[in-house]
């Protein structure tokens, strides 16, 4: 029997076990931590974008006060690159070929901020004075800077051998069969538009520390990551050429991750084959200047895209034309972020075909990555600025167009024309109710009251799916410990989400056990042999699945070992606050007292792992209503509704705080962020001077419900929420702000971010015209 204790279970509104360490300043972030006998190292960089280089001279920087090593590309020749194993098919069949990222490069850099050597001294601010004293001769060349220009004749080629900026091409669909829909249909929508870059910029910019274990002689990384395991089999097997267990990695707490966190950096191989060779720790840490110019970017698209239909504004087919910037390099995971986010192309609509065309483009910028939501964001943005389009174009109401091309409820399960099967849904369920919620009806009379005050007003939609918590499994351990407490271990990465209140709260109900008697271990390879990190939403789904069963196989243990010390049946023993008792007696045992009677090891643990096989696909509506002061071009974000389906909600707390960042994060490549190369490669908007951040008075109060059908590809019919905020949030808040714009001026686009700058100048030309 399984005791539900509703105080800490699934569906309870438990506060975060984490925040009381995390507000008394008690966090534990790898830069707070310092080895005897550390050193420090610093990363010398490109000025420049594209540029041969000769290393002249390292004589003076190893002469400096305090150094102890000086690194460059040329004493890294045994050490492998940093590979890319996610090149998708192109339409002949082959896979592109990648470019790797060195970990110095030796002859040739290809963006500003390109690792050219590593300096090692007694503190960073000697490595860094040491680094400057390195002579290099850079014979700086034209550099390919923007993505829409990448593919030009005239555009100086990041790659000479290939030929090409063009790094790989990826087809869905069959373009002669939609080519003939278009001839015939009805109507033809056309948008094009510029998907903005992105800078990641979580809390804490990364740090690395590495040793050599004492005795073992293995090398231990100390970072902040999305997971561990991925972390050591690639810096063991593609750079160190050694077996993973050979190296040992740790992350403690971690300040955001949002992707960006999941990649193998250079400077991780840089401070373990520094401290390989000095025999003492080395410890990196980078400032924002540092991230801005090298942790993998996000977003980068060049997109133009078309809609057939027919009289009544039923989609017929899609036709996209997407540039995808890579970056100078292959990134870890670069090559799928647009081939996934094309995947969900459809969205939630009943769209029988589709071509889809992608070309991922070389420049000579930052590696572009997975960054929150990861293609998906990019997808719904591109199909709902598009049915907005659609509706004005056919001059019907947004939520009625909507209607018409909504999978029906009745078609689930449905097999997308881009392959994905979705297996439940109801979204115009969710629309109404957020129509409803947001008060859709009486936005009139709001924006009339706006006119009054010399504002214009706007309202805007967005209906999203994504795919995630893809196929696979996340294997959980627990342990009953002598003192009555439980440890739970799993290979999942918290960078804020609450995972340790979330997991708690899984072996907790299985237990009867007070949730802060359940302690949360992760991140270190030496505590779990494999797990798959924290990313595609799919810790609580998979992770949390595999948690509860862990819990569950402890709990039947633990009564069959009660009924043995209690000569009882294990059928009649319950487990309640933190006891084995015989129902309807007071003959009980305490945990810790079973911890002491177990005769094997084996009887105090549990395992628990739940594989699934085809991904989960949270969907929702988002409203957002603004306001525009014409005479500044300043838009406020005056309300937000939000009405998602995320199958089962787990935590309300926890999964408000991660849709309320998701929406924050949307909010702000719609309104604020907007990461700017020049044509020379050089990063324009490199520190939060010239790159803007939403802040908490750009953000209204949200109104966040659920209107949740239970995944049927979940065990436990969870899908996921990590990722929806964001993906969401961008296409309401420009379809608010292009309604707005439309109303009072009849300007149907504008370019993201729209800044007060930029909508001042969209409105001036539209009074002028």
């Amino acid at each position: 029997m399984t005791v539900f204790t509703p105080k800490f279970g699934m569906g309870a509104s438990v506060t975060r076990l984490e925040d009381q360490s995390f507000i008394t300043g008690k966090g534990r972030y790898t830069d707070d931590i310092s080895r005897p006998g550390q050193l420090h190292g610093y990363v010398l960089r490109s000025p420049a974008a594209k540029a041969s280089f000769r290393i002249i001279s390292t004589e003076a920087a190893r002469a400096a006060p305090g150094v102890h090593l000086v690194l460059t590309g040329a004493d890294l020749r045994k050490l492998g690159a940093l590979k890319s194993g996610v090149m998708q098919r192109q339409p002949d069949g082959s896979k592109a070929p990648t470019r790797d990222i060195p970990i110095l490069c030796t002859d040739r850099v290809n963006y500003v901020g390109d690792a050219v050597a590593f300096v090692v001294a007694d503190s960073r601010s000697l490595a860094q004075d040491a680094a400057e004293l390195i002579e290099i001769d850079y014979d700086s060349e034209e550099a390919a800077g923007k993505t829409a220009t990448a593919l030009d004749p005239e555009t100086p080629l990041v790659w000479p051998e290939l030929g090409s900026n063009r790094a790989f091409t990826y087809q869905f669909g069959e373009p002669a069969k939609v080519g003939a829909v278009f001839d015939k249909a009805e109507r033809v929508t056309r948008i094009a538009f510029y998907n903005n870059r992105l800078v990641c910029n979580y809390m804490e910019a990364r740090a690395a520390i590495g040793e050599v274990e004492e005795g073992s002689g293995r090398l231990v990384l100390t970072t902040g990551s999305q997971g561990v395991h991925s972390m050591r089999t690639i810096l063991a097997k593609q750079v160190f050429d050694i077996d993973p267990g050979q190296l040992r990695v740790i992350t403690p707490d971690v300040g955001g991750g949002f992707g960006p966190k999941s990649f193998v950096y250079r400077e991780y191989a840089l401070v373990l084959e520094s401290a390989r060779r000095l025999g003492r720790p080395v410890k990196w840490t980078g400032d924002r200047t540092e991230h801005f110019l090298t942790d993998a970017q996000g977003r980068d698209n060049v997109v133009e895209a078309e809609m057939a239909m027919d009289a009544e504004g039923r989609f017929l087919a899609l036709r996209v034309k997407l540039t995808a910037n890579i970056g100078a390099y292959i990134s870890q995971y670069g090559p799928f972020i647009p081939y996934v986010g094309a995947t969900m192309s459809t969205g939630v609509y009943d769209i029988p075909e589709l071509d889809v065309a992608i070309a991922g483009v070389y420049t000579n910028t930052c590696p572009v990555d997975a960054y929150r939501g990861a293609g998906r964001p990019e997808a719904a943005f591109l199909l709902e600025k598009l049915v907005d389009a659609c509706a004005r174009d056919l001059g019907l109401p947004r939520e009625e167009i909507r209607r018409r091309n909504f999978i029906r409820p009745e078609q689930f399960p449905y097999r997308t024309a881009t392959g994905r099967l979705y297996d439940v849904g109801e979204f115009d369920g969710h629309m109404t109710q957020s129509m409803e919620r947001a008060d859709w009806a009486g936005f009139d009379a709001r924006a009339e009251a706006a006119r009054a005050n010399g504002k214009i007003r706007g309202i805007g939609m967005a209906t999203y799916i994504e795919a995630c918590a893809f196929p696979g499994s996340e294997p959980a351990h627990v342990q009953l410990n002598e003192e009555g407490t439980v440890t739970l271990f799993i290979g999942t990465q918290s960078n804020g989400q609450g995972h340790a209140t979330a997991y708690a709260q899984f072996v907790s109900e299985k237990l009867g056990l007070d949730i802060e008697k359940v302690i949360v271990h992760q991140g270190d390879t030496d505590k779990l042999d494999d797990g798959g990190g924290t990313g595609g939403s799919r810790s609580i789904p998979l992770g949390g699945v595999s948690a509860s069963r862990a819990g569950e196989d402890l709990a039947v243990k633990l009564r069959r070992l009660a009924a043995d010390e209690l000569e009882a049946s294990a059928s009649d023993i319950e487990l309640v606050d933190g006891e084995a008792r015989i129902v309807g007696t007071d003959r009980a045992m305490s945990f810790a007292a079973l911890a002491k009677a177990a005769k094997r090891p084996d009887d105090l643990k549990g395992f628990g792992e739940f594989v699934q096989e085809e991904c989960t696909y949270p969907n929702g509506t988002h409203i957002c209503e603004v306001e525009i002061d014409p005479d500044t071009g300043r838009t406020a974000v005056v309300a937000y509704t939000i009405v998602d389906d995320f199958g089962v909600t787990v935590n309300p707390l926890l999964l408000a705080g991660q849709v309320h960042g998701g929406v924050v994060q949307g909010l702000g490549q719609a309104l604020t962020e907007d990461a700017v190369y020049g044509e020379d490669g050089q990063l324009l908007t490199a520190s939060f001077m010239d790159y803007g951040m939403p802040r908490a008075d750009d953000v209204p109060s949200f109104h966040f419900e659920t209107r949740n059908v239970p995944s049927t590809t979940n065990a436990m019919g969870i899908k996921g929420a990590g990722e929806a905020g964001t993906i969401g949030g961008t296409p309401a808040v420009m379809n608010a702000v292009t309604d707005a714009l439309w109303r009072a001026y009849g300007i149907g686009h504008i370019e993201m971010p729209a800044t007060p700058a930029r909508v001042w100048a969209a409105i001036a030309e539209a009074s002028a015209r």
